[in-house]
């Protein structure tokens, strides 16, 4: 039975709640509260629309609907591979206009929607505008498509990110904690209000706000995990600034069998944080990677250090390492959820087996 941790102190503004640092980096003065009954998936012969499913998060989610019984249409701006499963058909798009792909949306079951710039760069005003206009847009013409098709789906399930919460030092965020300041924040909020104004009146929307990913390479890349790998490997995987910053986490298995709890369950909607019930600290969740390749040492890296090597050598913003966040899943864990791998050891455990 998954173990939900919630914090025995005061809340911020009766909408988040505090946590405390232990030496080991882990949430102290809790309570426990056990998960209910799993809803029964039923996939067989309904078929599922991922817009943005060619990359990491996406081609795990499909392999998983696939072996669920579900068959998945991918939107991609990228062409159609050459190997593919039987039960995944192919359709590309620009995610932008409206066009004949539309015609995918007629008689699914479900829209997934994960499209977006990936925010693992350099913060250039071109790259902002990227991240920007690659969510709104592609929710908004989703939105467009949706009303010109006959048999709309009657579920969407939008991805959007728990940067939503900015990046609280200290404070452990729930679905209903306030928004934060800045530009995560910033683009969390258009990306939401497009979904918003793009669904349906009828249609059942589920929006997820999601952690960290951490899953393996099915095709499209390791994710951030791989780059944490290796740098672990080479003796770096050490405290980043000051190491107590959140890192909020989930195993790909999990995020997966969220997406298919939403499909199924017909009372899941609104807003949900997709995070496993565990999260961590930096300096806690780079100990962790060391134990599972089997790296002692992990040397730490000052600020200064990740401001001049980010940008230079890894080619991304420092300020993903350097800043954080602690949510906790609460609504999921209420409806009955529970978590495959809520503990980061066995995560990474699982993901280092073959």
């Amino acid at each position: 039975m998954v173990k939900w941790l919630l914090l025995n102190q005061p809340l911020c503004g009766d909408k988040s709640e505090r946590i405390q640092h232990s030496p080991r980096g882990i949430l102290e003065n809790v309570f426990i509260l056990t998960a209910g009954p799993q809803v029964a998936s039923n996939l067989a012969g309904k078929r599922i629309v991922i817009a943005g499913g060619s990359g990491f998060i996406g081609t795990s989610l499909a392999n998983h609907l696939i072996h669920a019984g579900g068959e998945v249409t991918i939107l991609s701006r990228e062409p159609k591979r050459v190997t593919i499963p039987v039960k995944l058909a192919w359709q590309q798009w620009d995610a932008r206009t409206l066009g004949s792909w539309s015609n995918v949306l007629n008689d699914a079951e479900a829209l997934i929607n994960l499209v977006g710039r990936s925010v693992n760069c350099i913060k250039s005003p071109d790259n902002k505008d990227l991240i920007l206009r690659s969510r709104v847009e592609a929710t908004n013409v989703l939105g467009q498509a949706l009303r010109v098709v006959e048999r709309p789906p009657a579920t969407w399930v939008q991805m959007s990110t728990a940067h939503w919460y900015g990046d609280p030092p200290e404070l452990v965020c729930a679905e209903d904690s306030p928004v934060g300041y800045g530009f995560a924040p910033d683009i969390a909020k258009a990306w939401e209000n497009a979904f918003e104004e793009s669904k349906l009146p009828q249609q059942r929307g589920v929006l997820l706000r999601t952690s960290f990913v951490i899953g393996r390479d099915q095709g499209a890349g390791g994710g951030a995990l791989a780059t944490l790998k290796l740098l672990a490997k080479l003796g770096l995987g050490g405290r980043v600034g000051r190491g107590t910053q959140g890192m909020s986490w989930i195993h790909e298995q999990d995020l997966n069998r969220i997406f298919e709890h939403c499909i199924v369950d017909s009372a899941a909607a609104g807003i949900y944080i997709a995070s496993s019930p565990n999260p961590v600290s930096q300096v806690e969740f780079m100990k962790a990677v060391r134990k599972a390749i089997g790296m002692p040492i992990g040397l730490p890296a000052f600020e200064w250090m990740v401001r001049l090597g980010a940008p230079l050598v890894l080619r991304t913003d420092p300020e993903l390492a350097l800043y954080g966040r602690y949510v906790l899943p609460r609504r999921l864990m209420e409806s009955g959820f529970q978590f495959d791998f809520p503990e980061l050891d066995s995560a990474l455990r699982d993901l280092g087996e073959q």
